[in-house]
């Protein structure tokens, strides 16, 4: 990169290195494709495991066509310091989604993950972090078009917004979620590099880039703790499996294929969910008072011993009496430890007592003797007798259809009223039979794991968590005990009557009270017109949280109409949008989606649902309002605000439906009506 002038011009220059660097990144994906195995195998199963390596190595060095291989450039006033990277004074560094070398092993790309590459987002005038320029480069359709650069260490040159940082954030989106990685800010910055040791939570309103920063933490992680997380794994959480779709090709874009996604429902799949709970019963089966229910209720099968338990062994009898069978399970009890586990140790606790007894008497057992004894017949009739097992569905299904059971274990815990309310109307044939709801399955993967550990992942992202309930919580924090977690969320966006009021609180549901809290106030995706205008909600549905502050310097479109023939209109008001680049949203109250969909049918308007990939010839989705959380299109019409309201169980959590769905819009908004607007809309 140095050495005779170049006499080609700046931007012939930068397009010469990309075309480089392409070259270079077949070459490595080339490499990978031609190794051989076949001599360094000791057996087909060690052939196998190195050859799925080898083919995910082979997938991650695939060049995306329309994903520039790198969006920066950093010239260093110095050498970096030896922990970043060895170079020459002054040397410049092509930052990117992934590391790219030459044939001679030098970097021609360098991963944006990497501590070199942390100036490119952190560095300012006042803290220019040993940078002479940062250049940022423009693509159009993969081709690099344009650059532009700020002289850092220059102090007469005058600090102002990038115009290509902006281009990037609005550019029109069609197709799956986009990694944000060449327009990370600061504030963001700091919360995707945090350690992996400590749990994060992210307070962001709309349009402030919390998901994105969420799945780039994950992508930073595992960059910097790869062999810890390929052990451990890693998980990302989200509301529904639209939502799952639309952000699933972020992380692939960024050369990570190994990450999980689920949402809280599958990670309680351990029965089929075939029933619905009204609001008022899933509120009180999601309280956390319900863990206490459950391990009261679960403990209340042991029974104290009122037998002693003789072994037979040859000719001897060896007699543990009932007083001592008594401690030993009081002990177990004391230590709290799981159901299944304290089950397993009493028999080895019961046999260890005989072989006290087999040495006072003369005898040397040894560890085969002890788990003879523990599997001797009569020890087993003990343990089933005193701590018999349980399944965690039957456990369930007895507390939910059987008021005296349930009276029992609630009592000091839940009133009548609350007993009343979750408990079945109708008796239930058994576990298969039963019509469970979303909030059982949560209750029996709590039950599940009062019995038996839940397996700990190394880091879990819990995005839209503001609308979990506490059991939800818990049933999170179960996979991420002994690692950590990102929780992502907007309290002024919780839509479900048990909504998570403070993050104090979901954070103490989790198990991580000692999570750092950070909040993301700059929003780069919702215009400034239509913020301002879903803000107002904020005093009725969120007092106290900040208002986000839109940095795009357009202020955007936003149109409010009040109309006659409302579903007219509302296609009237797509027709217009289409004229525009970029994708459409219809947002709608669930209740009002079949009009819309006929009405769309009858005028031959192709349309699309939440999470399908919009596509050049198909730029319209429609959405009912329960699904439009975390979705974003350029240009949203929403239609009749009044009935997304009124299709909540109360107006504050209409409301906070009506707030997400304001907030959308990349480019512009549309609100069409008939009835009257929400008195908080009100100017």
């Amino acid at each position: 990169m140095h050495g005779r002038p170049d006499p080609l011009d700046p931007l012939s220059r930068e397009r010469n290195h990309l075309a480089a660097s392409r070259s270079a990144l077949r070459a490595m994906r080339e490499d990978a494709e031609a190794l051989d195995i076949r001599d360094v195998t000791a057996n087909w199963v060690n052939a196998a495991v190195l050859q799925s390596q080898i083919d995910e190595r082979i997938k991650s060095l695939a060049d995306l066509s329309h994903t520039p291989l790198f969006f920066g450039r950093l010239d260093y006033l110095h050498a970096p310091g030896a922990d970043q990277a060895e170079g020459a004074e002054g040397e410049q560094f092509y930052i990117g989604r992934r590391h790219v070398h030459d044939a001679d092993g030098d970097p021609m790309v360098i991963d944006w993950r990497a501590p070199v590459s942390q100036p490119f987002y952190r560095a300012s005038k006042k803290a220019p972090m040993d940078i002479a320029l940062r250049r940022r480069f423009g693509y159009t359709g993969g081709d690099l078009t344009a650059y532009e650069d700020e002289h850092l260490s220059d102090a007469d040159e005058a600090e102002r917004t990038s115009k290509l940082l902006q281009q990037e954030i609005e550019r029109p989106r069609v197709g799956p979620m986009r990694d944000i990685v060449a327009t990370i800010q600061p504030e963001q910055d700091e919360i995707v590099r945090s350690g992996l040791g400590g749990s994060v939570c992210v307070q962001g309103g709309p349009g402030t880039g919390k998901t994105a920063v969420g799945l780039h933490r994950v992508a930073y992680l595992l960059y910097a703790h790869r062999e810890r997380l390929a052990r451990t794994g890693t998980l990302v959480i989200g509301p529904n499996k639209s939502f799952l779709h639309y952000i699933e090709q972020v992380l692939p874009a960024l050369g990570e294929l190994e990450v999980k996604q689920a949402t809280v429902d599958d990670l309680v799949a351990h029965v089929e969910v075939r029933g619905t709970d009204d609001a008022a019963a899933a509120v009180v089966k999601g309280d956390a008072r319900m863990a206490a229910v459950l391990r009261k209720a679960l403990r209340s099968h042991v029974t104290m011993p009122v037998e002693s338990v003789v072994v037979v062994r040859g000719s001897r009898r060896w007699r543990v009496p009932a007083y001592e069978l008594e401690e030993i399970v009081g002990e177990l009890l004391a230590r709290d430890i799981r159901y299944g586990a304290a089950r397993d140790a009493l028999p080895q606790r019961i046999a260890h007592a005989v072989l006290v007894q087999m040495e006072r008497a003369g005898e040397a057992p040894d560890d085969r003797v002890q788990d003879a004894v523990a599997r001797n017949s009569a020890v087993k009739a003990a343990v089933k007798a005193v701590w018999p097992p349980v399944d965690p569905a039957k456990l369930v299904l007895r507390l939910l259809s059987d008021p005296e059971f349930l009276a029992v274990h609630a009592e000091g815990i839940l009133d009548e009223d609350e007993q009343k309310l979750i408990l079945w109307s109708k008796p239930v044939r058994g576990v298969k039979a039963a019509k469970w709801s979303a909030a059982d399955a949560v209750l029996i993967d709590e039950a599940n794991d009062l019995v038996a550990r839940t397996h700990s992942l190394g880091h879990v992202v819990l995005d839209e968590a503001q609308d979990l309930s506490p059991m939800q919580y818990r049933a999170v924090g179960r996979r991420c005990t002994t690692g950590s977690a990102t929780v992502l969320g907007d309290l002024a966006q919780g839509t479900t009557p048990w909504a998570t009021r403070s993050w104090e609180q979901a954070l103490a549901h989790l198990g991580k009270g000692d999570a750092v809290v950070e909040e993301l106030t700059a929003g780069f995706r919702v215009p400034r017109e239509v913020i301002a205008y879903a803000s107002r909600l904020l005093p009725s549905i969120a007092p106290g949280l900040a208002e986000v502050k839109s940095v795009r310097e357009s202020a955007g479109s936003l149109v409010v109409r009040q109309v006659a023939d409302l579903d007219a209109a509302s296609l009237e008001a797509c027709v217009e949008s289409l004229r525009h680049e970029g994708s459409i949203g219809l947002i709608a109250a669930d209740a009002r989606v079949p009009a819309l969909a006929k009405a769309l049918e009858a005028a031959g308007m192709t349309y699309l649902s939440p999470g399908e990939e919009t596509t050049p010839d198909t730029r319209l989705t429609l959405v009912p309002a329960s699904l439009a959380k975390g979705l974003e299109y350029d240009y949203v019409v929403l239609d009749e605000p009044a009935a997304v309201v009124d299709g909540e169980p109360d107006e504050r959590t209409g409301l906070r439906r009506l707030y997400v769905a304001l907030t959308r819009a990349v480019s512009g908004l549309t609100v069409v009506h008939s009835a009257g607007l929400p008195e908080q809309l009100a100017p």
